[in-house]
This record gives C-alpha cells, structure tokens and sequence, in this order.
C-alpha cells in the first residue's frame, strides 16, 4: 500500500509546539488550551466533522469504549470514512457488478463487521507527545492488533518558507508490513511500504482520555483502492 504522507496546513504551525506551553494545542491554525470538559464522544459531538463517525460508533456500539477511562482515540474524520465508503467498498462493488454508475452509501455498510476495524484506532492507555519520539513503538489497539506510533520532524522543509525556526514535529500513526520501514522509505517497495498517516490534530484532553484527528486523506480500516 502506498504510504501516507499528508500535510496538512494546519499542522505548518505545529513548531509552535516545541516553545509554546504543554497545556495547549493546535486546530485549525490557532492555539487553544487542549483541557474539553467532557467526554471523548461528546467531544466529538461539537464538531461536524465528525458526524459520519458519531453515527458509525452509535451503530457498532461502541461508545462506552471510546469514552472508557485512560482511553487514547486516533479518531478518523467523516472523510477518512467517505474515502472508505466511496474509494473503496464502492469501488469494489462497481467492479465486480462491471458497473461504473453503481452507488453504495454509508447507510448500506455492515456495522457489526466495522466493529474491529473502529476499535483498530482506540487504546486502553494515554498516548501523548511527550511520550514519543522519532524511534516510535507499537501500542495495542482494542481490536488486538499493534500499531506503531512515533513522533517525527517534518521533511518537507516547508517550514523555512513560513518563518518557523524550528522544525515541526508531527505525530504518526502507522500500519507495520513486516519490520518497521527506515524513516526514509524510497528503497522500500510500494506494495511493502508502511501506512503512514499523519495526525491533523493532536493532544486534545477529555475527561476520559486523550484525542488525536488522523488526517482527513486517510481511509478508513487502512484499506487499499481497488484497481
């Protein structure tokens, strides 16, 4: 699968981060204090860029999860999901009925068949910033499969075109094939690269845990588009 390595705008200010105070964060290009009051879902519940995934933990019932105690969620945003719905299980549908007009819509999926692949991007313990770095290590996710996550600088360079001095540090959270692939991967097959995808949003506190926003480009159960 081919890696993902988006950049999101908002994140170009993240080097912020690195001297601004640990009690902030950073969503949509501004600066807010990370402490919501409130659980993880109804976190979620105030931003509309969630609606798709709110009724997606409504229908796998998995909602006590998400707001479990000591929980981390890695939450993919409504586009994650309608790349998931249209790019792929859409996709599928169409090929295999050779039928290009095909239309499949998010109420057509089978829930309790997403309930592992949701819980794919929940964990039983807090995983902040402060606790990672550039090496990364695995976490096990609720659904018993482990996911490497790392802490690694931007190696775009944009950031000396916005007058930023220091590098940004991006958090990434990776589907392993094999061994982990060296933070530079050219030498690396595509077929055999690492799912990289970057976090949008990140160290946002609930009252039950900790919020990450996976970049919206990613697909939702890390699946591949069909050719």
């Amino acid at each position: 699968m081919k890696t993902t390595l988006i950049y999101i705008r908002i994140l170009l200010l993240a080097a912020v981060f690195v001297s601004c105070k640990k009690d902030d964060y950073f969503i949509g290009g501004s600066l807010h204090n990370p402490k919501f009051e409130g659980t993880t879902y109804e976190y979620l519940k105030t931003n509309p860029l969630f609606d798709t995934l709110l009724l997606l933990i409504d229908r796998t019932g998995l909602k006590d999860e998400v707001n479990a105690a000591g929980t981390t969620f890695f939450a993919p945003s409504d586009y994650s999901i309608h790349n998931y719905v249209k790019k792929v299980v859409q996709k599928r549908k169409q090929l295999e009925a050779n039928d290009e007009n095909l239309v499949f819509n998010f109420d057509e999926l089978n829930y309790p068949q997403l309930k592992d692949s949701l819980r794919a991007y929940i964990f039983g313990e807090k995983i902040v910033r402060d606790g990672l770095n550039k090496d990364g290590k695995y976490f096990t996710s609720k659904d018993g499969e482990r996911r490497y996550i790392a802490l690694r600088d931007d190696p775009s360079n944009t950031y000396q075109n916005s007058g930023l001095t220091t590098i940004p540090k991006y958090i990434y959270f990776m589907k392993v094939y094999g061994d982990v692939d060296p933070i530079v991967n050219d030498q690396v097959p595509d077929e055999e690269k690492d799912t990289r995808i970057v976090a949008q949003t990140t160290g946002i506190i609930t009252n039950n845990g900790v919020l990450h926003v996976l970049s919206n480009n990613h697909i939702f159960t890390f699946a591949k588009e069909p050719k």
